[in-house]
Formats: structure tokens, sequence, C-alpha cells
């Protein structure tokens, strides 16, 4: 078909009339156009004459979806199957025959690209109108995109894309156009949307079509890995800082890894994946072992062939319920009344040896029992193990080459507000840096060494060391609390990396064979990340911050784990070191700025420069406070903090291994037995959970975790009815929350008096004892000598005669600087009048007194001047005061002795 032959359809009629058919419009146009495509002749396909021009018509019809809801185009393209039946034959008989640099084979590229572009839902529900109620269904939208996935991945497919590429990659910098980079740029979009196209899940139900729908994913990775496609990807990661051309791809090659790594757990990776069967089918029979034995215990014996039924009457001595004949409880129990009986048929076993309630209770909650699902970060993909292999490889060769330079320009880009950044790439940056750290780690860790021997060297992930990297991490997760609503996912990735971050710095610290600048480095950061406080409240603020039914189930996860991290690494650093640590708090003087903003408003007065400068600097203004870990540890004592963990701790059917166990266990431990909070458990709820784990305790696997749950869940037992033994009152506490340091009164646990550390000696009290006083009544004279006599008959006359010493020292210096200054001049008078001419010292003379710091001598003066109340006393009638650090001040009230 001719250019001039192009149906241009105009839009001033829909405007006008918006209740046209687009379907009648459309479909007879697209067809002509597809019929005019080509077609199959004996057993080939040929091309038309003019396949060129249908292919530029075919993508003009589709930008008329561009305002159109429906997607009436789409539509029409997936009934007439020209992506399957026409484009890829096309592709095949030019660039799969060498022709890579035929038009037509770029314009099927692009039109496959345009046509399998990602469905984002719900940002397709946002933008339907609402004023026209068309129940738009995007099921068959999605189904296609199946089909095209499946299409591109025939043999030969991906290899003629990936042969379009290389043209204008073979051409030098200088002799690349414009056009060159938009081929390349279509191509790699076109890879990124496949790798984005979800399988259908995968059951043994399925059809022979459908299973194959299940499993296009893993012939996806190996189909990329051997066409070479994998191995661009890396080069353009690795060159993304030096090549200008790469660098305009970086964000799309992260988002392809993203979609590659996001359904695999890097732990699965970073082992030997032959031996990944093998234990997979011992992990899945011990599970059908350990559900088997849960049934064991409550099924129902073989001596009940005949069943059970037993009728039950709630309240007998009420009427019966007039349409409660006979309920079902395992079925539905029926409305209680107040006023009237109830009647339930049972047919479980256990009804004979149980109460009904018990039997109730069960029925609802199998019933009410709703599992729920992971977010998308975490979804685990069903891949073969052909792509496992592959998706090993690649990662070890990005951690070896790539990593490095590859988030350093996508840093770099990010903090340039490049045009090419979105929002979801920074939540891409995020998971892929924890994904990658997490394979770096467990692959340490399956092969421990030295650092300059082994493969997995620390300096390959150097890059999450540099400074800007902490900021930018710690800034987006700022950002995602700050926005409203809260950006969840994102502060969950944040979150992922941090802890990742913490296990990094914590093996390089800690691990022998490291080289020195990077095990300087990571010991330098670690100090940075506790002396800036930001990191402690956040692991707090997650775990307070978690609400069942708000935030996903992988968050708690990334939160639990974040906490436990941080602590260990805590207590490890808190050994390692022996001097004291300050951490940065800062004054938000919030309150202050609000008032002056209002009343700046109120006055519709433009600020000074000077109260804008005063702003900023108080907004600077930050004060150090001294950190130990046993504060921290009893600050991480919270009643919030509890009950996620509980939260946590009640999935314990669910976790996939022993380590989420251990984590849970740890925490608790830490609050209940550590930090003295065994109280913030003393709740209904609660022990209703122990209960319901020493029940199951049977099932539990043979490890140390699963005993120290059950130590753990004992000593808070004992500890509960010890207490509730001492006051019975407790009983009728444990229905109240335990919020606001309430479960204090509950515990064993008691403030410590404040101490001062001293180098080389016991740290002792700061605050002095209180101070003795004489009763009123009488003279100062009579106060000296009762303060005198007091230590005296302590056997302390060294005391006083040190305190007479030092009056005698101070009455003397005053006395000089008295006849310096007041008898300058009066030396000729001096034989005729001896005496001072003055009642007192003048003015002049007393604006020269100073006060005079008497340090102490002797370890006893100091411990007598801290803790000796009647030395105090007399030092304070002598007009001393005492100072902190066993100083004394003579202060002279009228300038005279």
């Amino acid at each position: 078909m001719a250019d001039r032959e192009v149906i241009e359809i105009s839009d001033e009629e829909s405007e006008a009339s918006p209740d046209y058919d687009r379907r009648a419009i459309f479909e007879p146009v697209v067809r002509r156009v597809v019929d005019a495509l080509g077609g199959y002749e004996g057993g080939h396909y040929r091309l038309g004459d003019e396949a060129t021009g249908c292919l530029k018509d075919l993508k003009k019809l589709w930008r008329k979806d561009d305002t159109d809801d429906e997607r009436t185009v789409a539509r029409i393209f997936w009934e007439t199957r020209v992506f399957m039946n026409d484009l890829v034959p096309i592709l095949l008989e030019t660039a799969g025959k060498g022709l890579v640099e035929d038009k037509r084979a770029i314009y099927c590229a692009d039109l496959m690209t345009a046509m399998t572009w990602p469905i984002d839902m719900a940002e397709e529900l946002k933008e339907l109108d609402d004023e026209i109620d068309k129940g738009t269904d995007y099921t068959q939208l999605l189904q296609s995109h199946l089909y095209y996935k499946a299409a591109l991945l025939k043999p030969g497919v991906i290899e003629a894309l990936f042969g379009i590429m290389l043209p204008p990659l073979a051409k030098l910098p200088h002799e690349r156009s414009e056009r060159d980079g938009q081929v390349i740029n279509v191509v790699l979009h076109l890879i990124r949307n496949l790798a984005f196209i979800k399988d259908l899940p995968a059951n043994i139900h399925l059809s022979s079509d459908q299973a194959e729908l299940s499993s296009m994913q893993s012939r996806l990775i190996r189909t990329l890995s051997e066409t070479h496609t994998l191995s661009l990807l890396l080069t353009i990661a690795a060159n993304s800082s030096n090549d200008r051309l790469l660098n305009n791809w970086n964000t799309l090659v992260l988002e392809i890894f993203y979609l590659l790594f996001r359904g695999v757990k890097p732990a699965s990776l970073a082992v030997s994946q032959k031996k990944q069967p093998a234990e997979n089918l011992k992990r899945l029979l011990a599970v059908e072992a350990q559900n088997r034995r849960n049934v064991a215990r409550t099924a129902s014996s073989r001596h009940s062939h005949f069943g059970t039924t037993i009728s039950v009457q709630l309240n007998p001595k009420k009427k019966p319920h007039p349409s409660n004949d006979g309920n079902d409880a395992d079925s539905e129990p029926a409305k209680a009344s107040g006023s009237k009986s109830q009647q339930l048929v049972l047919h479980r076993q256990q009804a004979l040896t149980k109460t009904s309630g018990s039997i109730i209770d069960m029925t609802k909650q199998q019933k009410t029992k709703r599992g729920k699902t992971l977010d998308e970060l975490s979804r685990e993909e069903n891949l073969s193990l052909e792509a496992r292999t592959v998706l090993q490889d690649l990662a070890k060769d990005f951690i070896e080459g790539c990593f490095n330079p590859f988030l350093a320009s996508l840093l770099k880009d990010i903090r340039s507000e490049r045009a090419k950044i979105s929002e979801k790439d920074n939540l891409r940056l995020l998971f892929v840096t924890k994904w990658f750290l997490d394979f770096f780690l467990c692959t340490k860790a399956k092969n421990p060494g030295p650092d300059d021997t082994s493969s997995c060297s620390y300096g390959l992930v150097a890059e999450v060391l540099e400074r800007e990297w902490i900021i930018w991490v710690l800034k987006r997760m700022r950002g995602a609390v700050d926005e409203k609503p809260k950006m969840w996912t994102e502060l969950q990735a944040g979150i992922d990396c941090l802890a990742q971050l913490l296990l990094l710095v914590d093996g390089m610290t800690s691990s022998q064979g490291v080289d020195s600048a990077l095990k300087d480095a990571a010991e330098l950061l670690q100090q940075q990340l506790i002396y800036n406080g930001e990191v402690l409240d956040l692991a707090l603020e997650s775990l307070r911050s978690y609400k069942e039914g708000t935030q996903s189930l992988a968050y708690l996860d990334s939160s639990v784990y974040l906490a436990y991290s941080l602590l260990r690494m805590l207590e490890r650093w808190g050994k390692a070191q022996g001097q004291e640590m300050y951490v940065r708090r800062k004054t938000a003087k919030a309150r202050k700025r609000a008032k002056a903003k209002a009343a700046k408003e109120k006055e519709d007065a433009v600020p000074d420069v000077e109260d804008i400068e005063e702003e900023s600097e108080d907004e600077e203004i930050v004060h150090e406070t001294l950190f130990t870990f046993e504060a921290f540890q009893e600050k991480f004592a919270q009643a919030d903090i509890t009950q996620t963990l509980l939260t946590y701790l009640a999935r314990y059917k669910d976790f996939s291994s022993s380590e989420n166990m251990k984590r849970v266990v740890n925490l608790m431990h830490r609050q209940a037995v550590r930090a003295k909070a065994e109280g913030l458990y003393f709740k209904v709820s609660t022990l209703d959970l122990f209960k319901t784990i020493l029940a199951d305790q049977h099932s539990f696997p043979r490890e140390q975790t699963y005993k120290d749950l059950l130590n753990l869940i004992n000593y808070v037992l004992r500890q509960f009815f010890k207490a509730l033994a001492e006051n019975p009152f407790h009983a009728v506490e444990a229905f109240f929350p335990k919020n606001r340091g309430n479960w204090k009164q509950f515990s064993s646990w008691k403030p410590e008096p404040k101490a001062t550390s001293r180098k080389g000696a016991a740290a002792e009290e700061s605050k002095f004892p209180p101070d003795v006083e004489v009763k009123k009544g009488y003279s100062w004279s009579d106060q000296l000598g009762i303060a005198i006599a007091a230590l005296v008959e302590a056997k302390q006359e060294g005391l006083i005669d040190w305190v007479k010493e030092i009056l005698t020292l101070v009455i003397g210096m005053r006395q000089r600087i008295v006849e310096d200054t007041d008898n300058k001049g009066d030396d000729d008078d001096a034989d005729d009048d001896p005496t001072p001419k003055l009642d007192g010292p003048s003015v002049e003379a007393m604006a020269k007194f100073t006060d005079y710091t008497v340090p102490c001598v002797s370890d006893e003066q100091a411990q007598a001047v801290t803790r000796n109340p009647h030395l105090k006393l007399l030092l304070r009638l002598s007009k001393f005061y005492v100072a902190e650090e066993s100083k004394l001040v003579y202060r002279s009230i009228n300038g005279q002795s």
C-alpha cells in the first residue's frame, strides 16, 4: 500500500459525536493493511510488494490507542493475529537471513516493542474516565502478551533481533548517528518487555499449551544467554560510566536486571545448582512429612468408622431459637440471640474429649484463615535448572566486572537529575543493589578465605561504602516516610539495602585478610553510621510503624532482619571498642519556627534576611549524647516493637527456614531478658499465643532455635505467674496495653544510677549527696562552730586544717591586691599616717578580685569534697562554692575576708 493510500482518521468528528463505534471504523482498515503485508505460499512466507508501507500504517493505527481507554486497535491486532502470523515471519525473512539493516526488520522490531509494552494496571485504572462506566476488561490484552512472548521465543527470533543491534554497535563513536541509537534502544526495550511479562502460575492440571505459558521465563533466560544478549547487557553495565552512548541505556539495563532477578532468592543461586534438585526434593519431603504428622495429631481414629455427631445446646435454660432446629457447627453457626437458646451439631471426634467451645473456635479458624501473599519484591519465580545456572553465571560476572562502575554511573545520573531517571528507577536501584550484596555475602560465606586470595574480594562491591551512596539511601528512605501516603515498597527496599550494607561492613571489620585500606574505610563507615544516629532511628521506627494490613509481610520480614543485623553489629562493635562513642542528635526547634512563621504570615510581612539566616542556623544545631549498647538495647524495649515481633512470631508455621525463628527469638530475648522488660509480654493475647506454641511444640524441628523459643516462653510465663502471686491484680492489668512505660512496674527492670567513667578508675556517682543545713535560729559563728564540731567528732581534723590553710592563702592574696591598688601613690604619707585612709577595699580593688580555684591535693580531699556533707557545710559557711570534678572556688560576697 502506497503512502498516498494511507487512511488518516480525523478526531474532529469523534469530538463532536463521542458515541461513535471505534471498532466499526478501525477493523476494516486494520484487516486490509494486514492482508497486504504478505502471506504463506508453499509453506514459506512471502512479503507483499507494499510491506514497508503497511508496517508504517500499522504503527500509525497503533498510535490511535493513545487516547482510547478501551485499546480498540490493540484488540483488533490480537484478533487478526498479525504478531504471530506476519511480524515474526517478516523478521525471520529479513534479519533472520542476514538482512539486519533492512528497514522492514527494523519496522517489525519497532511494532513488536509497541505491542508488548507493559500494561500498568494501577495506572490504567486511574486513567479511566469516571463518567463513562464501560467496565474495561484488560484480561484479553494481558493474555495477548503471553502469546506474543511465546512467539518471540521461537528459534531464531531473538537472534535476529540481536543481529539488528550489531551494525550500530560496530560503528565508531564519531560515525554513529541518532538513528543508530534509536535502533538499539528499540531492541533493548523489546527485551525489557519480554522480561516484564509474567508467566502463568505452574499448575499440573493445565493443558500442554497452557503449561508452555508457565515456563517461558526460563526459556527467555536461556535464549538470551545463547544469543549473547546477556553479554551485551554486561558490556553496557561495565562501560556506562565511560561511553556516552552506553550511558543512555544504563537505566534500561537496570530494569532488565531487576525483572530477571526479582523472582529469585540470592541464597539459592549462591550454591551449586546441580545439587539443588536433590535439596528441593529433600525439603519438600520434609514439609510433607511434617504436614502428615500435624494431620495425624488431630485426625479421627480408626474406631470412628461411623463418624461422630454430638448436639450441643447453648444456654439450655433459655427458650430455643425458633429458626434453629439444628445447626451444623462445621458448616455455619446460626446467629445467637441474647434471649434465645442456640443448638449446634458437631461432627468432630475431638468433641468427645474437648470442650465444645474449642471445637467451634477450631472451625471458625479454618474458615476465616486466609494466607496473606507477599508483595512483588518477594515474588518467587518457578525457573528451571538451566535458567538458574545462567542467572548464577550472570550474577558472578556482574559482581566481578560491573557492580562498581554501574552503580557509580547510575548514582551520578540520579544526583544530576537527568531526564531519563524516573521515580521507579530509585526503587529498582535499591532492589538490585540489595540483591547483589546478598548474593555476594552468601557466596563469600560459602567460600571463606583470605580476601586477597578469594574470588569474592570485598573490593568488588566497595562502591556501596562511599559516602555519597549512604547519603542517597538514607535520603530515599526519609523521602518514603515523609511522603503522603507513605511509600512502603520503596521504604522496604531501602531497609533491605541498609541491612545488607550493615552485614557487609560488619563482615569487613571482623574478617581476616581484608585489605587494610578497605578495612579502615569499613571501620570509619561503621563509626559514622553509629554517630549519625539516623540508622538507629530507622531500625526502631520501621518496627514501630508496622501495622498489620497496611504493610506487606515482606516489609515485616525486612524490618525484623534490619533490627537483628543492627543489634548484632552494635553488640560486636561495643565489645571490640574500649572507648566511649557519641551519637549525634538533632535539636529541632519546630515550635519556635512555627510560631515565628505564623506571626509573619499574620502580619503579611516579608521575612528579613537575618531571620532566614537565624532559622537556618537553628536547623543545623546538633548535640551529642553518650552511646552505649545497653542503653540502646533498653530503648529497643517498646510496646509497639513487641507487638510487631509477636505478629511476626505468630506466623511461625509459615517460616521457610529456622533463620526466621532465630531472628525473632533473638530480638524477643533482648527485650525480655537483656533489657529486663518481660512485662511487655504480660498480655492476654500474648499468653494465648504462647499457649498455642506450647501446644504445637511436638511438631517443631529438633533445632536449637526452637529450644531457645520454648525456654524464652517458659521464662516469661514464670515471671508472669511470679508477679501474679505477689499481686493478683496483675491479672486485670493483663487486659490493658503496656505502652508509655507501664510495663516497668511489672518487670524486673530497675533504673540504674547515672555514672561517669574515668580513665583508670571505676565509675562513680556524678551527683553530690544531699546538702546538710543547720536549723534556723543560729548565728553565722554558731553555725560555723557546729560544722567544725561535726568534723571533730568524725575525727577529721585534717580537713579543718586544710580549709584554714586555703582561707589564709586567699586572704593573703586579696590583702596584697588591696595594698597594691589602694595604697598606690601614698608612699610619701606612709610615715605620717601608717593606717589606711579607706574603711574597706575600693571599687577598683574589688574589681580585681577573681574566683580562686583550689584543686584537691589528695584523693582523700577529693572524696571528702564530693561526699562529706559536713565539710561542704563548712566550705559554704567559709564562702566557698563546691563545683564539680572536686574543685573549690572561693567567692567573697563583700570583698572582705
